[in-house]
């Protein structure tokens, strides 16, 4: 059906809709620097729409209009079957979100481009999805999870060195796996990193995670590194290739298990506890969303509201006259 929409537009002469996607994802790959996962995620979200218009017999976006993008909203939300049991299970908000934030973004790109007269995707709402603070744990529980990661043991070494810095730096597990040598620059009390849409920026590093970090380049990276092939990553694995976020997330699940602690600790748990912690200790939230790396202030704001619900939970269980 995709095929025969391909031809039909091809016959007119027009671009077909497969060709404009794949121009839409090579626009989001040069322009915008998009990384390889948020790219997989486009192309399958928009595979998805491609096959949904060949199946209303619609071969060009010129045809499609607003009530159609309505409709085709709907049926992401109708029930979705799955591919190995046939079973059949809501397709979750937040993935209909995605789906339509990707269209959106199609149509917006198409409209500036000329290749569509106008924007029908304009108006198309996603789902409101509900509010979900992130799940910091509080200073004595992360100090329990540093700590549980001791001894002088190589592997020992290298994981309280990857522990110390997320905590320390806040950044997203891909971010810190992906560190070179050379962004860590001996005795320098700060770290390179290279975060979403190819942004860098520069994060203070404690004396803790550097005192944790010298130890590991010095007594445990270089064993590492002569049972591989050179490589500048920072952090190794047993065979002395790159850490893997895999890896990275294993070590965080040991760890964890040995402090003994019940919450789930996941890679973002760090980060939501590092900007937590921050604010509730009066760091100025614009400060924290250059720490972060994010884009709008709007998004560094949700931890404001952890830091909220914090002190009102103190309030109603300390103070006599809360309740």
């Amino acid at each position: 059906m995709v095929a025969a929409a391909q031809v039909s537009s091809q016959a007119v002469g027009l671009p077909s809709i497969h060709s404009l996607i794949d121009g839409y994802l090579r626009h989001l790959t040069i322009e915008r620097g998009l990384s390889a996962n948020t790219l997989a995620a486009y192309r399958r979200d928009l595979a998805r729409y491609e096959t949904w218009l060949a199946g209303q017999g619609i071969d060009r976006f010129d045809a499609v209009a607003e009530a159609q993008l309505g409709a085709f909203t709907r049926q992401l939300r109708a029930e979705e079957p799955d591919a190995e049991t046939g079973a059949t299970a809501p397709l979750a908000a937040s993935s209909v979100a995605r789906i339509v934030s990707s269209v959106r973004g199609l149509h917006r790109f198409l409209a500036e481009e000329g290749e569509t007269t106008n924007n029908v995707a304009r108006d198309v709402k996603p789902p409101k999805l509900a509010s979900r603070l992130p799940k910091a744990i509080s200073i004595e529980q992360m100090t329990r999870l540093l700590e549980s990661t001791g001894g002088d043991e190589p592997n020992s070494l290298r994981d309280r060195a990857l522990l110390e810095l997320l905590y320390a730096t806040g950044c997203r597990v891909s971010e810190v796996v992906a560190l070179n040598v050379d962004d860590v620059p001996s005795g320098s009390d700060f770290v390179r990193v290279l975060g979403k849409g190819g942004k860098q920026r520069v994060v203070p590093v404690g004396s803790f995670a550097r005192a944790a970090l010298e130890a590991y380049l010095v007594r445990v990276r270089p064993l590492y590194s002569a049972r591989g092939r050179s490589t500048p990553a920072l952090f190794l694995g047993l065979r002395g290739d790159r850490l893997s976020r895999q890896g990275a997330w294993l070590i965080i699940q040991a760890a964890a298990q040995r402090a003994g602690l019940e919450a789930h600790i996941s890679p973002h748990t760090f980060r939501h506890s590092f900007a937590t912690h921050l604010i509730a200790g009066g760091a100025d939230v614009r400060v924290v969303q250059d720490l972060l790396g994010h884009s709008s202030v709007t998004t560094t704001q949700i931890y404001t509201q952890v830091t909220a619900d914090t002190l009102r939970d103190m309030y109603q269980t300390a103070h006599p006259r809360a309740r």
